[in-house]
């Protein structure tokens, strides 16, 4: 609790106790958040003073806020939050020294979004070392988006530092990432405390009932009751909602000022810094008396001018610039911007002259288009949106206008609002664009429909296949290009579900491919003629000279297993997490980081796989994003651990259908096989194969034979054995031979396909593979009464399960090798049973050599966290050291 009496706060002793414990919890080294929502004047900013009041004495205490007015530059937000703390800048390693300034504007560069959150993390972890930080950020759903992606993050991440971060918002406006963090609502005060909150005020002299009307009016809302009874007592407006009121209250107040005051409180209001200097030099231009307006301003107690012009309340400034007339706002704007210097702030300039232009005007539009790509190149892709769209209505040229509409929607969808982009894409003349141009409509709408998740005519792959057929005369390449992309780009949101049908369809209307046969044209084959025509096409489109696979790789990994090639798909997977952190692109590292998992799941390198899935599942949670499933199903089920699998096939359900209710399908055949529950098996690999998806269904077959010999189910076993025999021998891959070996093994009884099988497989990567090959030719061995062989082969396939980790294939092995009357040793202790996935990651990135700071920084963790998270493995492993954690296979 405080240190010093701080005034009470009238109907807000649970709030302030909310907030006491995530102060009194970063004391004692245990960061946290809370977002304290409300509707406006409700008391948000009344509370986050309170507090800082209360804990002064003992915390650092920072403040930033959201800006209403303006597209914000990037990182406006955070740059408030942290000055502050700049002092501490040079403690921090290079990387995250330099990261700052870029983001800053400190210095030149393109800011990597996600080092800039760690380099704030990092920054506030160091000043906080010396006493514990309380950061306020009021008016929080104005953020700047780069901000609000960087400080929700920090919010987060600080549960190992002793950092408190308190964030007041509106209702009804979500901010990204916010939402997901611990709340505080704050709803209107009772009577007897609204008549209490009253009576101090003591602002006016009330008749009763205008008392009873200004109680009824407020209806609990604590800046309406202080405000209302200085708005004209008896004179109180008609019903409307409360923020209108109270902006009346505050309007009414400013219309008491004489002009040049007026004048003066609308220059404030323009500039959402609050740079007082900046306000002082604009007014002199305007050759008002600034001692004066200032002392009448401040009198007024609407603003107050120190370093900063801050006023008395967000609604206050709101009220000020809503009620200016355009004349007036034009005028301040124009102030503001003669005054910038365009050598320390252009964009700032450039925005203020945009706002002061009453018309068409190229040259100001041209500065806003440089500002944008100064903008994104900062990460600023919210504040690039707002430049173009701007420059864009000032266009004079309707050529270039419709070029500045589409870059304003592309950066507007990158920055999250696909409805924004939709009604910017809809504000273009669709009857001045040549086909050229409408396929680029087009296309922009696929992707906006694809993030929205549209379904129907309006769907992103049928807008991005509209595209193609527009280019079908003018440039048939480009059409081919666009059929397949509504494809890939389909895959990489994961919502494919029905996507190749139509790109199938749409194969037909498109020109043929200007040279030998192509990816396109190898899709169609493979679902029109099947695998013996697809397949060579499809393989020479991915391997030939041009490696077809590095423009679409998401759709190349399936394709790969589709091909039972998973030689091709280890190359692919290697290349695309080479790739993708090149690019520094999140979804591309998420991509190829689901793939790498799943590689190394099919390899029978769990840990591998367990460190790839924490790493993306950080990803995720850094940009307030779900995890992909799709690895840590195929992983859990390979390990065979039921109940864990059954929760989290219930967490897919939750997440509708599509790739990963088939990847889930596809997965739980193989589990339900391993624990020898075949019925079950038989229906996911019916659900899978059924669904005809690539990768999946092929990988289905196997599972489906197996559990449909074991139930007896004859002729869906032959059946589904016909289909893989078909696929694996077109293929012609050693992975491809060896598994339809297996599956006619299980239907035909053949020893000799038992051992092609696992011969084939000997000198694969593919571990689980082969001891799945041993262990089915060992029960066909035991069942035949040869048990000394059976024994060799079960021995081999316990042995390997084990060792992998594979725990249900492992106990169907060792309960065949006991009907041999073998003794079983008991399964191998893996680290990995030991550790969550995190910790896995945590320590092979150790055990490799790298630093704590080094890792914080791939899994968006403070170093201290990292410290923490360190000394519970050593722990668990019963180690003291980094350097024992070499020592431990399953980690190195």
């Amino acid at each position: 609790m405080p240190a010093s009496p701080v005034p009470a706060l009238v109907g807000r002793d649970t709030e302030i106790s909310s907030l006491f414990s995530l102060t009194d919890a970063a004391r004692r080294g245990t960061g946290g958040a809370l977002v304290v929502r409300g509707e406006p004047g409700i008391g948000k900013s009344t509370l986050l003073r309170h507090v800082e009041s209360a804990v002064s004495e003992d915390f650092q205490v920072i403040r930033a806020s959201g800006a209403e007015f303006e597209g914000e530059l990037p990182f406006a937000t955070l740059h408030q939050l942290c000055v502050p703390l700049l002092g501490h800048l040079e403690a921090l390693s290079a990387p995250y020294h330099d990261s700052l300034r870029v983001a800053f504007g400190l210095a030149e560069g393109v800011p990597d979004p996600f080092r800039v959150g760690l380099a704030a993390l990092d920054l506030m972890a160091v000043a906080a070392a010396e006493r514990p930080l309380l950061c306020l950020v009021d008016d929080a759903h104005w953020m700047d988006d780069a901000s609000a992606r960087a400080v929700t993050f920090l919010a987060r991440r600080v549960s190992a530092e002793p950092v408190a971060m308190v964030f007041a918002a509106r209702d009804q406006e979500p901010v990204r990432g916010l939402d997901e963090l611990p709340g505080l609502r704050l709803d209107g005060l009772t009577d007897a405390q609204s008549r209490s909150l009253l009576a101090a005020e003591r602002t006016v002299t009330l008749d009763d009932r205008v008392r009873d009307r200004i109680l009824a009016e407020a209806r609990g809302n604590p800046l309406a009751l202080i405000e209302l009874p200085k708005a004209g007592g008896f004179a109180l407006p008609t019903p409307s909602p409360v923020a209108s009121r109270i902006e009346r209250s505050f309007h009414a107040r400013a219309a008491e000022l004489a002009p040049e005051a007026r004048l003066l409180l609308v220059l404030a209001s323009a500039d959402p810094t609050g740079d007082a200097t900046l306000v002082w030099a604009a007014a002199q231009r305007l050759d008002i008396d600034v001692p004066a307006a200032s002392s009448a301003v401040e009198s007024s107690g609407l603003v107050r001018f120190d370093t900063r012009a801050r006023f008395c309340h967000p609604l206050a400034r709101s009220a000020v610039y809503r009620t200016a007339d355009a004349a007036q706002r034009r005028t301040a704007h124009r102030a503001l911007a003669d005054t910038i210097d365009p050598g320390v702030a252009p964009d700032r300039q450039v925005w203020h002259r945009a706002l002061a232009t009453t018309g068409p005007d190229e040259h100001v539009a041209a500065g806003l288009e440089a500002s944008a790509s100064r903008a994104q190149a900062r990460g600023g892709v919210a504040a690039a949106a707002a430049f173009l769209e701007r420059a864009a209505a000032l266009s004079l040229d309707p050529d270039t206008q419709t070029r500045r509409t589409l870059s304003a929607a592309r950066a507007t969808l990158e920055a999250g609002d696909a409805n924004a982009a939709t009604d910017l894409v809809a504000s273009i003349d669709a009857d001045a664009l040549n086909d050229a141009e409408h396929a680029t409509v087009d296309l922009l709408r696929g992707q906006i429909a694809l993030s929205i998740g549209a379904d129907g005519a309006d769907s992103g792959p049928d807008f991005m296949l509209r595209a193609a057929r527009r280019l079908t005369s003018t440039d048939p390449r480009r059409a081919r290009e666009c059929v397949v992309s509504a494809l890939e780009m389909a895959l990489v949101v994961g919502k494919a579900a029905g996507v190749m049908d139509r790109v199938l369809a749409a194969a037909r209307s498109v020109p043929p491919a200007p040279h030998s046969p192509d990816l396109l044209d190898g899709l169609v084959l493979l679902h029109t003629e099947g695998h013996w025509a697809g397949a060579p096409v499809l393989r020479e489109a991915l391997t030939g000279d041009n490696e077809g696979w590095t423009r679409v790789p998401a759709l190349a990994t399936m394709l790969a297993g589709e091909l039972w090639d998973m030689d091709l798909y280890a190359t692919i997977v290697e290349w695309l997490g080479a790739t993708a952190r090149d690019t520094g692109s999140p979804m591309a590292i998420r991509l190829s980081l689901s793939q790498v998992a799943l590689s190394a799941a099919f390899a029978g390198d769990f840990g591998r796989a367990m460190a790839a899935i924490a790493e993306e599942e950080a990803i995720a949670d850094a940009f307030g994003d779900v995890p992909q499933l799709y690895a840590k199903v195929h992983l859990v089920t390979m390990r065979g651990r039921r109940q864990e699998a059954l929760d989290l096939f219930a967490e897919v359900g939750n997440r509708g259908v599509g790739q990963l209710a088939a990847n889930t399908d596809s997965a739980a055949a193989v589990l339900h096989n391993a624990l020898g529950e075949y019925p079950e098996a038989l229906a996911a690999a019916s659900r899978t194969w059924a669904r005809g998806e690539l990768f999946t269904s092929g990988f289905a077959l196997p599972e489906l034979v197996e559990a449909a010999v074991r139930c007896g189910e004859r002729a869906v076993a032959e059946s589904a054995l016909a289909s893989l025999t078909e696929r694996a021998a077109h293929a012609g891959t050693q992975y491809g031979l060896s598994v339809a070996a297996g599956a006619r093994a299980l239907v035909h009884g053949s020893e000799d396909d038992y051992r092609t099988s696992v011969a084939y497989l000997a000198d694969t990567w593919l571990e689980p593979d082969l001891a799945r090959a041993r262990l089915r030719y060992g029960e066909w061995l035991r069942r035949a009464g040869r048990r000394r062989d059976a024994r060799e082969q079960l021995n081999a396939a316990h042995e390997l399960f084990s060792r992998i980790g594979m725990e249900a294939f492992a106990e169907r092995a060792a309960g065949e090798l006991r009907a041999t009357g073998a003794v079983v040793r008991g399964r191998a202790e893996h680290t990995y049973d030991q550790l969550t996935m995190q910790e896995m990651h945590i320590a092979r990135e150790v055990a490799a050599g790298a630093t704590t700071k080094e890792v914080a920084a791939r899994l968006f963790l403070s170093p201290r966290t990292i410290d923490a998270h360190l000394r519970n493995i050593f722990r668990k492993l019963g180690i003291t050291s980094r350097r024992q954690l070499r020592d431990i296979p399953d980690v190195t």
